[in-house]
């Protein structure tokens, strides 16, 4: 998918068709699932959601993180860590890079809680966007280890990032869309992710849920 495509396709939200929003929260943050379930969202969860969209046919999604109320200490960790993974990895992208370069940015499975990159495949990686929602680039620890090639300029691709909590239960997820450009990577997702955002109703009072 070309630079062109994005902008034409996919920043136009309101002509965009969702094909569905995955919505983690509480508990389910940690480990990741990938199923649909019907938990309502409570005071004191954090929670991501996976938006996948198509317009004309062109597929994109993107991940957001927010906590319900007021953030803990250990979602709020969770959230910068995942942060820094995803920055080193951008300041990784260049045209010219091997892909094995720029999965050393990502943390190993074990770090996440996983046992193997088989199992955590797909929280910490990168891939291209386009008629299919994984197309390549398609960078990961899993793979590109072994099978590495060269990033060119043009490329438009996605790059996702997981960090579970040290609470045991909550997790963070953000994904940023960007182009390779001939100076690197420039993002193009337009919802900003630098910090963790905390979603607060006028009804819920969060004095409760300080920590």
């Amino acid at each position: 998918m070309t630079q062109w495509q994005y902008v034409v396709c996919c920043r136009p939200f309101r002509l965009a068709v969702p094909e569905a929003i995955n919505a983690i929260a509480g508990e389910r943050c940690s480990p990741h699932p990938h199923n649909f379930t019907d938990r309502m969202i409570r005071p004191g969860d954090q929670a991501y959601f996976d938006i996948i969209q198509s317009y004309m046919g062109y597929k994109t999604c993107y991940y957001r993180t927010f906590s319900v109320g007021k953030a803990t200490v250990a979602q709020i960790d969770a959230y910068r860590k995942a942060r820094e993974w995803m920055d080193s990895a951008i300041d990784s992208l260049k045209p010219g890079v091997s892909t094995d370069r720029v999965v050393q940015a990502f943390p190993k499975a074990q770090e996440i809680d996983f046992e193997s990159e088989m199992a955590a495949f797909g929280l910490n990686f990168c891939h291209g966007l386009g008629l299919g929602l994984h197309e390549r680039p398609l960078i990961s620890r899993l793979n590109s280890f072994k099978d590495p090639y060269e990033l060119k300029a043009g490329m438009v691709f996605a790059v996702e990032t997981f960090c579970p909590a040290k609470d045991g239960i909550s997790a963070a997820r953000i994904e940023e869309e960007v182009v390779l450009t001939s100076d690197g990577a420039k993002i193009i997702t337009l919802f900003p992710a630098n910090e963790l955002p905390v979603a607060v109703s006028p009804s819920l009072d969060c004095r409760s849920r300080a920590n």
